[in-house]
């Protein structure tokens, strides 16, 4: 195989050229990812931490390669995502129309920095994007570039010396398919991921046009509104057509290079993403608005909850800030960068941080990013997770029951307010697909949660049903299997014998100033668990919309009950009419060895609207009682504390991660409030453990022994820590 040498032309750092003919021929049949022999785990599943360097078309002469790669170096960065081509070529292209770099010359930065990776053992990835293209590609090919619903053509919304092209046309299919055949001839990399390949937006170009129609059977594009029926059809055409423009690029790397994979960056369908995927990078740059910091490992379990899986996935995070309009050449705070990278390595990710052009100006991210890779690489073998040990799974639509009534808008919130919760709650858990809801993908949890998941099919309910018969526990609020899969309304849940109740024809609300009375046993006194930690407060306040319901069970506890609506104006008007009903606002049961809860009303919705710490608690209080078994762990820490648990082969690992913080729900993070964190682990059957550490901060573990759990307390938790507990 011939080796390519680089040279340096000068003194001068960035100038560098390329000597000699084809780079890594037949690479793949020597190596993979610069690992030779020992490792025979697929490349995909081999790097942990991971670099990408997105050029900008100016870098070439003016960037110091060799500065990227002894920092590759010093933070034991093993996979790399390099800008190859698309908008703007990185390497000498021979393609006409591909736009070659204006200040590439006679050097090829692409190469020079492969090469120097690969001397390195890193796995080394390309990035290419197609959404834009140059007026020589307009001229040449008019038919390429996307077409308003107008019918004028796209110019770019933040360049416009550029084009937006079609995503779903020749452009992608014929163009591109030639770039990255033409790379993965010179440069063999094990894959090929690309930014914005899916179009940018709806396009009514001549071949969408054409193709759509075809299609549809002679439908017209839609050109307005999300309901008719050329719209649906849109829906399932683009995902039909972008499944196939990826196995269409797929399919050509692997001629090239067997184990090569392409990686799109993003896909219309979580569970075709989950299928169809290897890897995967998981986009989430930073926090934008009022985006919460654990949205960092959100996408990781949203990609697990379609069926991914234990399959690897990075996690693309920004060194910069990410807040509209764009600042790409700033760069975050310290605090910030620490607590969203932690986010996504505590749900299974493995860092892939980003920076945008290669002769950084503003150089303070460079120690930070330096402590949080050194952390992750002292904390690997506590990171090669086999498999999550959460007992608990929030399912996740997979259709809506729509928005059409009052008592259904910010039907997100609800999913939103569920899944804070369960982080406040230090409660571990996972996602999961209501079309994955089989005993098979069921078969790791103990409690289900459905957060107003209204519109189920037969199948789906009777999947539940099963699922509460064989031993399972299940908390469902509002809605949930109160339509079928088309949105349909039923006459009753589908659900109703699993919950207990019927539907009484009717939603209430919007709720003015109504409340929930909490009730002690008559017989006994004592509260019910759920109603722990508010038991004094009399009644709470209530949420703002309620189902309508009549009890078909019997033996029901009545720990909450419905304060009904009353005036909160004139103040002297301001008191209760009907201090209690017995209209219960919270169902309880026990079957067999599993228990049911039902939350007649939006308290999940309610909580993230209004985040009211009785709601909190009383949602923490049921989701714990429902699941009714000794949990995988526990902690007890002030403030919010994201807690994940996973197995290794020989090892488990409890993840903290410190979000306690005023900028909490408005980044960026300032500074660190550190805490301190009470965790009790079980210790899994027949196993003994040999060790405990915490290699994030290199503090000793001060642990004990006790009834089958490790027990200590870890000190100081500035944004992340690792208990790692090793397993005989």
């Amino acid at each position: 195989m011939q080796r390519r040498q680089f040279i340096k032309t000068s003194a001068v750092a960035g100038a560098y050229s390329l000597v000699g003919s084809a780079v890594l021929a037949n690479s793949n049949l020597m190596q993979v990812g610069g690992v030779t022999g020992a490792d025979e785990r697929p490349w995909f599943n081999r790097s942990m931490r991971w670099a990408q360097l997105a050029f900008v078309e100016n870098d070439p002469g003016r960037c110091d390669p060799d500065f990227w790669l002894d920092y590759f170096k010093r933070i034991h960065a093993d996979g790399v995502l390099l800008s190859a081509g698309g908008v703007v070529a990185f390497y000498p292209t021979e393609i006409p129309l591909h736009h070659r770099s204006d200040f590439l010359g006679n050097t090829d930065l692409l190469g020079y920095m492969m090469e120097g990776c690969r001397k390195m053992n890193m796995t080394v990835c390309v990035r290419t994007d197609p959404h834009a293209a140059r007026q020589n590609v307009y001229d040449a090919h008019p038919d390429w570039i996307a077409v308003t619903a107008d019918g004028q053509k796209r110019r770019h919304w933040a360049n416009p010396d550029l084009w937006v092209t079609c995503g779903l046309g020749p452009y992608n299919f014929e163009f591109m398919t030639t770039v990255h055949q033409e790379i993965m001839h010179k440069y063999h990399p094990e894959g090929i991921f690309s930014n914005r390949w899916a179009g940018s937006g709806m396009c009514y170009c001549e071949h969408c046009v054409e193709n759509f129609k075809v299609f549809s059977g002679g439908m017209e594009l839609p050109r307005g509104g999300n309901q008719t029926p050329a719209a649906g059809k849109y829906k399932e055409w683009n995902v039909a057509r972008l499944k196939e423009l990826w196995f269409l690029w797929d399919a050509e790397i692997r001629k090239i290079r067997p184990d090569a994979r392409f990686i799109p960056n993003g896909f219309p369908d979580n569970k075709i993403t989950a299928q169809l995927s290897d890897i995967f990078f998981v986009d989430r740059q930073g926090r934008s608005g009022e985006i919460p910091p654990w949205s960092a490992g959100r996408g990781a379990k949203e990609l697990r909850a379609g069926g991914m899986g234990m399959k690897p996935m990075m996690h693309i995070f920004s060194v910069g800030v990410e807040e509209q309009p764009r600042w790409k050449d700033s760069v975050n705070t310290e605090a910030e960068l620490r607590v969203w990278a932690a986010g996504g390595v505590a749900n299974g990710m493995r860092p892939c941080f980003v920076k945008f052009g290669a002769t950084p100006i503003d150089k303070r991210w460079f120690t930070p990013m330096e402590k949080i890779y050194q952390g992750f690489h002292r904390s690997e073998r506590y990171l090669r997770n086999t498999a999550s040990m959460a007992r608990v799974a929030v399912v996740m639509a997979d259709e809506s029951a729509g928005e059409t009534q009052p008592w259904q808008r910010n039907g997100s919130f609800h999913l939103q307010g569920m899944y804070h919760n369960l982080i406040e709650g230090h409660i571990p858990f996972e996602m999961i697909s209501a079309s994955l809801l089989d005993a098979e993908h069921l078969k790791p949890f103990k409690l289900l949660i459905l957060p107003n998941i209204a519109a189920l099919s037969d199948n789906q309910c009777a999947q539940i049903k099963a699922f509460v018969n064989n031993g399972g526990s299940l908390l469902a609020t509002f809605e949930t299997s109160l339509y079928d899969e088309n949105g349909k309304k039923r006459p009753d849940f589908g659900l109703a014998d699993t919950f207990g109740v019927a539907f009484d024809q009717g939603v209430e609300g919007p709720m003015q100033n109504s409340y929930l009375r909490l009730k002690s046993n008559a017989a006994t006194g004592k509260f019910h668990p759920v109603l722990e930690g508010i038991e004094d407060a009399n009644r709470i306040i209530n949420g703002i919309f309620r189902v309508k319901v009549n009890t078909v069970a019997a033996n029901f506890p009545s720990p909450l009950t419905l304060v009904s609506t009353y005036p909160d104006l004139p103040m002297e008007d301001v008191y209760t009419r009907q201090p209690d009903t017995d209209i219960r606002e919270l169902y309880l049961r026990e079957v067999g060895d599993g228990r049911v809860a039902y939350f007649p009303w939006d308290i999940d919705r309610s909580f993230w609207q209004y985040q009211s710490p009785d709601h909190g608690k009383l949602l923490t209080n049921t989701i714990r009682w429902a699941l009714n078994e000794e949990p995988v762990v526990t902690v007890k820490a002030p403030g919010l504390v994201e807690t994940t648990v996973w197995r290794q082969a020989t090892s488990m690992a409890v993840h903290l991660v410190n979000m306690t913080n005023p900028m909490m729900m408005k980044g960026p993070f300032r500074e660190f409030i550190p805490v301190d964190a009470e965790v009790s682990i079980k210790i899994p059957a027949g196993k003994k453990v040999t060790g405990v550490s915490l290699p994030v901060s290199e503090r000793k573990a001060e642990f004990v022994i006790k009834d089958g759990r490790v027990l200590l307390t870890v000190r100081q938790i500035m944004d992340h820590e690792i208990v790692g507990v090793d397993l005989g």
